[in-house]
């Protein structure tokens, strides 16, 4: 009788490097336009001046209906994240969690994906 071979580390290989390249996009592409305000206004990071970073981020209806969709996505990823870091094993969630507070769920998400998937054990 003759095994089939098992593509799936193969899988698990080329899906945690998509991960970790999304999540190295997901942390520089977004933060280039904060670093750009940070350097413009020395609003470092967008929370030195809080103020003045609410005010942009609710400045019109289009501008606030995409903040309260980000905010609900991020709401959202930190339960669901919550219970697959227990279910995979995963430690250090909260490092995630203040990734994605700092940086932006961009990076933090693919970056999630990555450690979900190295956690598989074939």
């Amino acid at each position: 009788m003759t095994r089939a071979f098992d593509i799936r580390p193969i899988k698990n290989y080329i899906m945690k490097k998509g991960y970790l390249f999304l999540a190295i996009i997901g942390f520089i592409a977004p933060n280039i336009f904060v670093l750009r305000e940070s350097f413009e206004t020395g609003n470092i990071l967008l929370y030195t001046n809080p103020t003045a970073t609410f005010e942009g981020m609710f400045a019109n209806a289009i501008s606030t209906a995409f903040m309260v969709n980000l905010l609900f996505v991020v709401m959202v990823f930190f339960i669901w994240s919550y219970y697959e870091a227990k279910k995979h094993g995963i430690k250090r969630i909260w490092f995630i969690w203040i990734l994605t507070l700092l940086f932006g769920i961009a990076g933090a998400f693919p970056l999630f994906l990555y450690l979900k998937e190295k956690s598989k054990i074939y």
